[in-house]
């Protein structure tokens, strides 16, 4: 659960890829001119009947509530990829059991057994069919591009990521469905399932956050506005604002941090304190957490995040 958004009713209509037996291999909510128009895609896998396009209309009765099937599910995807709800405003429990396991085709999504078949098929009228993924989440830039954002490798954003004004996700960025930034942000390391960077913040290449899904159990990881988390470093902890994390440095939990008294915690006792430069002693090894003003990041170069 988390801190949803209200109980109002969200209704969309959208088109939905299913194979000929029924199962929902995904489903998009385009937000077009003329709402009266009727969502159509159409694809190889489509016309080779492997799959059937259906027009579907998708009603959300309440955002507290878990979601009802896949079609509920890719709705709630998209609101968040669309920003109209933040990571965690919206229920996704129990989601990865409504998704179907998909083969992401250039030739369309079909399931993973019939990828063989399906690239005869295809050969026979002349084509060739790449499989980009297997998963259960679609790559965002096929249902949702949010303005003024870059994004370097399309497959390297899921589908219910939230991506904020001026966000730039480099070639080995990742972001994760349910996580993301609030606005202008570099990410050029991963931002796991549920995590929230804050605006002017930098995820350093090789950089990595723990996730809900990735050791993080339920406890929700964030970061503030104006961090650094510097290159190849990784944090278990939140950290609040104009916070470091010093280059190949990981604190977790448990970590032991000695402070400028040297007193001596588990880094768990200051997740969320801002304003801390974490950094490991040279000569001594030990991690230190010392006041971030002297030696402040400068932040993001602002030219670089007009997208």
């Amino acid at each position: 659960m988390g801190d949803y958004a209200g109980a109002m009713s969200i209704t969309a209509t959208g088109h939905s890829y299913q194979t000929p037996s029924g199962t929902v291999l995904d489903a998009w909510y385009p937000q077009l001119d003329d709402p009266g128009t009727t969502p159509r895609r159409t694809c190889l896998a489509e016309e080779l009947g492997f799959i059937k396009g259906v027009t579907v209309e998708t009603t959300i009765e309440s955002v507290d509530a878990a979601p009802t099937d896949a079609a509920d599910a890719y709705l709630r995807l998209q609101l968040i990829s669309r920003r109209e709800y933040q990571p965690h405003q919206i229920n996704l429990d129990g989601i990865f059991g409504l998704l179907a396991n998909v083969a992401w085709t250039s030739g369309g999504p079909v399931e993973p057994a019939d990828v063989d078949a399906f690239k005869v098929a295809a050969a026979d009228k002349g084509h060739q069919v790449d499989v980009r993924s297997v998963d259960k989440f679609p790559q965002m830039l096929d249902y949702v591009i949010p303005s003024g954002v870059r994004i370097a490798i399309a497959n390297r954003v899921r589908l219910g990521a939230h991506l904020g004004e001026g966000t730039t996700v480099m070639h080995e960025g990742f972001v994760n469905f349910n996580a993301g930034t609030l606005g202008a942000a570099m990410v050029e390391g991963r931002i796991s399932a549920g995590v929230v960077v804050g605006e002017n913040s930098d995820i350093g290449g090789g950089a990595s956050i723990q996730g809900t899904l990735s050791g993080g159990g339920k406890e929700t990881i964030s970061i503030g506005s104006d961090c650094l988390l510097g290159a190849n470093a990784g944090i278990g902890i939140s950290l609040g604002d104009n916070c470091t994390v010093e280059a190949g440095l990981y604190v977790t939990a448990g970590t032991k941090v000695t402070l400028p008294d040297e007193t001596v915690v588990n880094a768990r006792e200051l997740s969320g304190e801002s304003g801390l430069l974490y950094r490991r002693h040279s000569v001594t090894g030990r991690v230190e957490a010392v006041s971030n003003t002297d030696a402040k990041w400068q932040g993001l170069n602002s030219s670089l995040h007009k997208n």
